[in-house]
This record gives C-alpha cells, structure tokens and sequence, in this order.
C-alpha cells in the first residue's frame, strides 16, 4: 500500500512538473467561439485574456476589450497586436500617470501623458517595443485583439 502512495504522488508531482502541451493551431470558429465566451464572461472588468496558441514560452492571446482599462509597460517584451473586431484609440510612448509595479518586469498605470495618439481597427497590426508605454485611451467599438509578448533582451546599461 505504501509503494502505491508513493507512486501516485510521484506521478502527482511530475503532471504538475510537466508544461501544458503546445496549442499548434486554432481555426476561426475556434476563435469565434473565444469571443463568445469572453463576451459572456465579461462583467465589470474592462478585459477577459483567452489562449489562443501556445508553443513555450510564447503564447498568443485573445484580449476582449469593452471598455478602457489601464495602461501598461513591458519592460522586457515587446508586444504583438492584431486587431480581429473593433476600433479605438492606441497611445504609444509618453509615462504612465500613477504608476504602479504589478510584477518584476510590469508596470501599469490609470493612463499616459504624452504618447502618441492613433486610431487602431480591424485588421489594423501594431508592435510596441519593450519599455514602451501603451493604452487603449478610448474604445469605439468593442476591441477584440490577438496579442503576442515576445520576450527582448535587456539592454545593457553603458
């Protein structure tokens, strides 16, 4: 009885050791159907993230945006967006207004000063470089995002 406990945490312990399979492939009902649920599950926050592709340690999200949350830095990623559905406002650039640290590499704020101003629809692509501020400062239309980090090396400092 004992050897069979100890097997079964062991293999407890290894299936949590274990990185979740890589997501290779989500067809565009797949992705509808993301939407759907994001739509459903939205209450008050202004975002609900769904995976849609994973490949450690890069993972492609669905963002549903119905309203404007904070603003963000990614100190050591760079960010993908392309826009499936909506319209908005993007600021790029500038500082953060009350910034906050949400993790070691994250920073967020309740918006920008400065920055540049531009409207993102459908279809639109934008990359923001690492250390660079950016928020979504009005939504038009409900913005549905697929988002991508792609980790960057930090610069040295001279």
């Amino acid at each position: 009885m004992r050897l069979f406990l100890g097997l079964m945490i062991a293999a407890s312990l290894l299936a949590q050791q274990v990185p979740p399979a890589p997501k290779l492939f989500s067809s565009a009902a797949d992705v509808e159907k993301l939407i759907a649920e994001a739509r459903a599950e939205r209450k008050e926050q202004p975002q609900i993230t769904k995976r849609i592709l994973s490949l450690a340690p890069y993972n492609a999200n669905l963002e549903y945006r119905a309203s404007v949350g904070p603003a963000s830095v990614h100190e050591t990623e760079a960010e993908v967006f392309y826009v499936i559905e909506g319209s908005a406002t993007m600021i790029t650039g500038g500082k953060l207004t009350k910034e906050t640290r949400t993790n070691p590499a994250n920073l967020t704020g309740t918006g920008i000063e400065g920055g540049t101003p531009r409207p993102v629809a459908k279809g639109d692509f934008i990359v923001v470089p690492e250390a660079t501020a950016h928020w979504f400062s009005e939504i038009k239309e409900t913005l549905v995002l697929m988002t991508l980090h792609v980790p960057r090396p930090v610069p040295a400092a001279h």
